[in-house]
């Protein structure tokens, strides 16, 4: 085994002669796959993003598995999703992971060198979606296209990947001790979307209002269907069994916040 420094990550290499003697053959559970209905128009300006040069793409076992390792990563990948996300770091191990993976925890050590590393590169994956995936640079379209399709991606990620959202609300709860070297990205980033605002804002095309409190909002109210998701089916009498009717919780947003900025839709 070595190590090899790459970006922000440690990854660790394994050679196939390394593999544990006498380790039994490793299951091949097949991951998980869920079917969704997206909100983002296809159409959409903001449909396509390119990778920026100062958000580098993940990298570790998960995202570098080879074609006969996919399975068996895609269930790692699945359960450690699902531990992170309701223990945080310090509260999972590696023996939870493999024993919701369907592996025992030599066979997973085989693959990972520990949590930490699994940690880290889901936690970059979620970064990444958000600079890369929730980016409204392209501004040509105004506020009211721009916006909606923002609110639109926001939701979809919140209803469709709750666990990966929750992975980072309990990384803030915990401190953000592995956030440290993400904030001067992350305020870089939010201020090209608060320049972009104050450009409506100059040209006459929404009311005066602090952008950056207006992204606040936005990600608190479609954050809330992904780390609130019990309390939103509580309060809106919908049980585990059937879908919460997105669209409408599209539409009433999008109406909300785009007639707080004095938008007419």
């Amino acid at each position: 085994m070595r190590a090899t420094q790459q970006g922000a990550c440690r990854v660790w290499q394994y050679h196939s002669h390394q593999r544990p003697s006498g380790a039994r053959p490793i299951p091949s559970p097949l991951p998980v796959i869920v079917e969704h209905t997206p909100l983002s128009s296809p159409g959409s300006p903001l449909g396509s993003s390119t990778v920026a040069a100062d958000m580098p793409l993940p990298d570790g076992p998960l995202s570098r598995a080879r074609p006969g390792r996919e399975r068996i990563m895609a269930a790692i990948r699945t359960a450690a999703i699902a531990e992170f996300s309701l223990h945080g770091l310090k509260g999972t191990s590696t023996q939870a992971i493999a024993l919701r993976a369907g592996i025992t925890k030599p066979q997973l050590h085989y693959y990972i060198a520990g949590k930490e590393e699994l940690y880290e590169e889901l936690l970059m994956q979620v970064l990444h979606a958000w600079k890369v995936v929730f980016s409204f640079d392209q501004a040509a379209s105004g506020p009211t296209a721009v916006l909606s399709d923002y609110i639109r991606k926001k939701l979809d990620h919140a209803f469709d990947a709750p666990e990966m959202s929750r992975i980072f609300t309990r990384e803030v709860l915990d401190g953000g001790k592995n956030l440290e070297g993400y904030w001067p990205n992350s305020q870089a980033w939010t201020q090209k979307k608060i320049d972009i605002i104050n450009g409506w804002i100059a040209r006459g095309l929404m009311r005066p209002l602090d952008p950056r409190l207006l992204l606040q909002h936005i990600w608190a109210m479609t954050q809330y269907h992904a780390d609130y998701a019990l309390q939103a089916r509580v309060m809106m009498g919908v049980d585990t069994e059937t879908a919460i009717d997105r669209e409408q919780v599209a539409r009433e947003l999008i109406a909300f916040v785009l007639g707080g900025c004095g938008i007419k839709a």
